[in-house]
């Protein structure tokens, strides 16, 4: 009897709390109304609200991007677009993917204020935009990445007439932002797929969820045409470039043998790294980035349209999202950071940076006054 009681009063304790809980609990999309209530798959209307906390940390995250993101590659656009011996062909298309990257961090405002204001704040319109920039910004930067890839591949491959003509550069620059064209803007005009908001309904990007044919072969051709497309490239031309340089550095080892030598490479140290290792791990790091950029946004996409829709929760549909802005912060340091004419530019004009790049008109004008006196003699 005593035990019964004991059980009864606890029982009485916490069922004020158990019916708050389950009365109260905000559900994601409360308070949305019309146009903005109709955008929002009903997919997410079925969760909760996220905790203020969970918007607040992204909003953290979002805004340390923002400001690593839109630094680097402002850097970039201004040193290569104002420094004349970096308006090279092959730095064009590196300027457009940080002018890419730049825009895909531009939008990020949208994101901090929803994120604040803890739901779909900015509603249709706002959504749109977001949506918009995401898609040419990813889109481009994939196709811009594999334009790089080429560039180099046929630098590399045919030394003597690979390298691209500013031409034909800037042919390849505006065939990226036309092949971007259509995907972004059937979505926004609702001619094929649309734009929705996703996960905490505070980002936005094209519809992979509404269970129709039309979706799902949108969802499929979209995959496709800025996945699989562009990945395919990347792959082929680097893995060309590295076949090239292995079968370049076993002709040097082989012609070595042949004359008794141990290298025909008489000022390489003993301790630096062959060609064919430095080159592939620029290879792997190209790769390496836009596969864990975009393959999980790819493969949740695929998840909505073809397979179990209960796999994507709001929590797990940020995480592809987070994954696709931090390699905007990133590529600034790949492409360009790592160019020494790019490094030596920010040298000399931010010293303060503590950069140590040796300057290349140092060292040939030093090579050319030692070797000027050889040749008179001779």
């Amino acid at each position: 009897m005593d035990n019964h009681t004991r059980q009864d009063n606890f029982n009485a304790h916490y069922e004020p709390f158990r019916s708050n809980s389950l009365g109260e609990m905000e559900m994601l999309g409360a308070g949305l109304t019309g146009e903005d209530l109709a955008a929002v798959p009903e997919h997410w209307l079925s969760f909760p609200a996220p905790p203020a906390s969970a918007h607040t940390a992204l909003a953290l995250l979002y805004i340390f991007f923002t400001a690593a993101a839109l630094l680097g590659n402002g850097l970039v656009i201004f040193i290569f677009s104002t420094t004349k011996s970096l308006r090279t062909s092959s730095n064009l298309l590196i300027l457009q993917l940080a002018i890419l990257d730049f825009i895909m961090m531009a939008k990020a405002p949208i994101f901090i204020y929803n994120s604040a204001m803890r739901g779909f704040a900015t509603g249709t319109i706002g959504c749109q935009v977001f949506a918009l920039m995401g898609a040419y910004s990813g889109i481009g930067a994939g196709m811009t990445n594999a334009c790089i890839a080429y560039d180099r591949y046929s630098t590399i491959t045919r030394p003597l007439d690979g390298r691209l003509s500013r031409g034909k550069v800037l042919l390849m620059m505006a065939f990226v932002w036309i092949y971007s064209t259509p995907w972004a803007l059937l979505p926004l005009f609702k001619i094929w797929g649309r734009y929705v908001p996703e996960g905490y309904l505070t980002s936005c990007t094209f519809d992979y969820l509404t269970n129709t044919f039309d979706t799902k072969l949108f969802v499929a051709c979209i995959f496709t045409c800025s996945y699989v497309f562009p990945m395919s490239l990347i792959i082929y031309f680097y893995s060309g470039i590295v076949k090239q340089v292995f079968a370049h550095e076993a002709a040097l080892r082989e012609q070595a043998k042949k004359m008794n030598v141990e290298s025909l490479r008489a000022n390489q140290n003993a301790g630096s790294q062959t060609a064919e290792i430095r080159i592939a791990k620029a290879a792997l790091t190209v790769c390496f980035l836009f596969v864990a950029s975009w393959t999980p946004y790819g493969v949740m996409a695929l998840i909505g349209a073809f397979g179990n829709q209960q796999l994507l929760t709001p929590g797990v549909t940020m995480i592809p999202a987070v994954a696709c802005k931090a390699v905007a912060c990133i590529d600034p340091w790949v492409y360009a950071i790592s160019h020494p004419k790019y490094r030596q530019e920010l040298q000399r004009r931010m010293p303060w940076l503590q950069i140590d790049e040796p300057d290349d008109n140092i060292s040939t004008a030093t090579s050319n006054t030692v070797t000027a006196p050889q040749t008179a003699t001779a």
